[in-house]
């Protein structure tokens, strides 16, 4: 395995854990997701934990920080970003937990 492919691997491993656990970083619903009826929205929360429908076209570093489900037949998104411990700029290592804060937001395809 090489350097980059165990890299992405150590950050797709880190991304799933966080995605099913929340641990790890902050999770944001944008006002449109945040609007949804509760049960509606557990629901969709369930369903990005449960997420792992990743291929080439929704997740092309194989890091699997990216996915679209559907929501009262509209396009949801959820997208991890990395940020530093502080949260001030990008992380320099996403693949060092120690040095990222890893950053979910939940959000309609209108709200991108």
């Amino acid at each position: 395995m090489t350097e980059k492919t165990e890299r992405n691997s150590r950050i797709r491993n880190l991304n799933d854990a966080f995605r099913r656990s929340g641990n790890g970083g902050q999770v944001y619903l944008t006002r449109g997701i945040n609007s949804l009826p509760e049960e509606l929205k557990q629901d969709l929360l369930k369903r990005i934990k449960q997420f792992d429908t990743f291929d080439a076209e929704n997740d092309p570093y194989s890091e699997h920080d990216f996915g679209s489900l559907s929501v009262r037949n509209e396009k949801a998104y959820f997208k991890i970003d990395y940020y530093n411990e502080n949260m001030s700029a990008g992380s320099e290592d996403p693949a060092d937990p120690a040095a990222t804060t890893r950053v979910m937001t939940i959000m309609f395809s209108n709200e991108y």
